[in-house]
């Protein structure tokens, strides 16, 4: 099927997907490509439209909105499918977080339009984490711990401030400190690496959030994940060391390592592995 499944987020960007959606999908329209549309009004919908929609046939899809509408897509057509065929998804960048394009491109927006109008693709690399309880994929990154607790927060409570949400979310859990030892494993490791950490974050993107970024660039098409384990820090070192991270991560402050398939556990028994 050569038509796209466009996924509309209207919520995405403080309510600014909702405005921009139409003109843009009517451009794309009136240059000869062949889009149907649907809405997703609560978390968790778009995973449910991109199964059908794959189900039904569509290989080509479209997200309109932030990360997180990409990454609900993303899962949806992959996630409790055994045999995927090759699936493209195009960005129509309209949300709060729009940080993975920005390893391609400064100008995501027109960039995502005009890629569009030309059929071009690129292929990348995914993250594929195995669970107790299934699988999660991720086009730009994975994390634990901290940086998990922070966004997940975020997500619940200061979603409509923006920028000053995630600042928000920082400061809370900052107060609400947890330490925890995650056992680490990669590639060939014959023993697991069971020091305490403040965070694990698995990349395949630059840019992990709209303004922050790693000092070092993993390539998105290597097939290697890059990742950071910070050490345990407290709270006053944490906030000393918060307004330069925010900016830029630097490999000075972490372990940085990269492999092809990494485990953690925060359990003997459990030992997912991130691929």
């Amino acid at each position: 099927m050569d038509r796209f499944f466009a996924i509309v987020n209207p919520a995405a960007g403080g309510g600014r997907s909702a405005k921009l959606a139409g003109p843009a999908l009517a451009r794309l329209r009136e240059k000869g490509l062949k889009i149907d549309v649907h809405r997703f009004d609560r978390p968790g919908h778009a995973v449910q439209l991109a199964r059908e929609a794959y189900e039904q046939g569509y290989r080509r899809f479209l997200a309109v909105g932030g990360d997180g509408t990409a990454h609900e897509i993303l899962n949806g057509v992959l996630a409790r499918h055994t045999a995927i065929q090759r699936v493209a998804l195009g960005f129509l960048p309209l949300g709060t977080g729009n940080s993975f394009l920005r390893d391609f491109t400064k100008d995501g927006a027109a960039a995502s339009m005009q890629a569009l109008l030309e059929g071009r693709t690129r292929t990348v690399d995914l993250l594929r984490l195995t669970h107790a309880s299934g699988e999660i994929y991720s086009f730009n990154l994975l994390s634990m711990g901290f940086t998990a607790d922070v966004a997940a927060l975020t997500n619940r409570m200061f979603k409509p401030f923006g920028d000053l949400g995630y600042l928000f979310g920082v400061f809370v859990r900052v107060v609400q400190l947890r330490r925890r030892s995650v056992a680490l494993r990669c590639d060939d490791d014959a023993e697991w690496d069971e020091g305490p950490s403040l965070f694990l974050t698995f990349n395949n993107s630059k840019y992990t959030a709209e303004r922050c970024s790693l000092r070092r660039t993993p390539n998105p098409t290597d097939g290697l994940i890059e990742f950071v384990r910070w050490g345990p820090i407290g709270r006053l070192g944490l906030l000393r060391t918060l307004p330069r991270t925010l900016r830029r991560l630097s490999y000075q402050t972490f372990r940085w390592l990269r492999a092809a398939r990494c485990a953690t556990s925060n359990s003997k028994r459990r030992r997912p592995w991130t691929s």
